[in-house]
């Protein structure tokens, strides 16, 4: 029987392990902290039990709900009631960002909701620049130079920005175009505009939202996966932090970042802070949802959140759950000196509705991981190698662990 050591015990982890562990392996997982899970984590919030982290995941490419259909969650799986998200822009006006677009990258730079946001004259720059040849795209190049390119500053700064922060929680000049969407390269050179790839991915893409959810929250996923684990005779030490990797049995694979090169812990790169603070409201002007899903902030805004969930109004699960307040989750790059009245201000302009109670808050900070050091002959999954977000983390967890199975000795 093959053995193996899982460092790490963040969804990364937990799906690596498993699927080592379904192949008959033997397999030991080490978590640093007293839970598994990372940060997908739970918290109690006015009596209701919430997302401390991830609330949704995106649909693309299918791993997450193939994940929880194996686990028997594939009847909580829920798309968002309907309505759009919308954009906080540099002036303090809100506007529903548009229809049709990817990341904020719009697959038609002259349509009228673009043009209310971005205006007309940056419109017309942008399908200039868009109608000009595409040169070959690097694998190394960011989605925001090839926005900046292709589309212009304003497209750049009005819409992609706003987007990307508050899905990647990092600026679009940091993402990589693969991770923003990986068939967005193969579009581009087939269409020869950025905003015909945008269309062609968009139409390819399957009906409904972008995006999903699973009733009772996210981490349920973790519990599942934890019980899945144990049943499959896994053997998980919590609280065992790992300093040298080639102490341990068997092949070893990480899922935790600050590891050199040598897979020797190490503090290294603290990566960036997100600061999420959740507000548990009871004012009944928001049953009407001003501002649908939420919103997304542009750089310049008079407030200090970058994004604002309206989460009671996302997932009709949640608003029953309620039972009539409103769930309110607001993101920050900095955590604000005094918390929970700093988010209570920036959701009161950002809604355009006072919020004279406040029933509950929490405030939680993450910090993102650096990007990974290589790991000579040890395979490396999580967010240090796969980037941000549920579905390119579990699709990548999978496919890394699959390669592993056969050469299994």
């Amino acid at each position: 029987m093959s053995e193996f050591s899982v460092v790490g015990g963040g969804i990364a982890g937990l799906v690596t392990a498993r699927r080592l562990a379904a192949s008959g392996a033997s397999v030991t997982l080490f978590e640093a902290s007293a839970r598994l899970g990372g940060t997908v984590a739970a918290h109690n919030v006015g009596g209701i039990r919430l997302d401390a982290g991830a609330e949704s995941f995106a649909v693309r490419g299918g791993a997450v709900s193939a994940l929880a259909h194996e686990l028997g969650l594939a009847d909580d799986i829920v798309s968002p009631r309907p309505g759009p998200a919308w954009l906080q822009r540099a002036n303090d006006t809100a506007v529903p960002l548009p229809a049709t677009s990817l990341l904020g990258v719009p697959g038609d730079v002259l349509a009228a909701d673009v043009v209310s946001i971005i205006g007309m004259d940056a419109a017309t720059r942008a399908a200039a620049l868009d109608g000009t040849p595409t040169p070959a795209v690097a694998t190394d190049m960011t989605l925001g130079r090839l926005v900046r390119e292709r589309m212009g500053d304003d497209v750049l700064a009005g819409l992609v920005a706003p987007v990307v922060r508050g899905v990647h929680s990092i600026h679009p000049d940091d993402l990589p175009i693969d991770r923003a969407h990986p068939r967005l390269r193969a579009a581009l050179a087939e269409t020869n505009s950025l905003a015909a790839a945008v269309t062609q991915l968009r139409a390819a893409a399957p009906p409904g939202s972008a995006v999903a959810g699973i009733r009772g929250g996210i981490t349920r996923l973790v519990s599942s996966l934890t019980d899945d684990l144990t049943a499959r005779g896994v053997q998980i030490m919590l609280n065992h932090p790992v300093t040298d990797i080639s102490a341990l049995p068997g092949r070893v694979i990480v899922a935790a970042p600050g590891f050199s090169a040598a897979g020797v812990a190490t503090t290294g790169a603290a990566g960036r802070e997100i600061t999420l603070i959740t507000l548990v409201v009871d004012q009944p002007e928001l049953d009407a949802a001003p501002r649908g899903s939420g919103l997304l902030v542009a750089d310049g805004a008079a407030v200090s959140a970058r994004a604002l969930t309206h989460a009671t109004a996302k997932w009709e699960w949640l608003r029953e759950a309620a039972a009539g307040r409103h769930v309110l989750r607001l993101s920050f790059d900095t955590p604000p000196v005094d918390g929970a009245d700093t988010a209570r201000r920036d959701a009161e302009s950002l809604l355009g509705i006072a919020l004279p109670e406040i029933i509950d808050s929490a405030v939680v900070t993450w910090t993102r991981p650096a990007p990974a050091s290589a790991l000579a002959g040890t395979p490396v999954v999580g967010e240090t190698v796969a980037g941000s977000g549920l579905a390119g983390i579990i699709a990548h967890a999978e496919r890394t662990a699959t390669e592993i199975i056969p050469a299994r000795g």
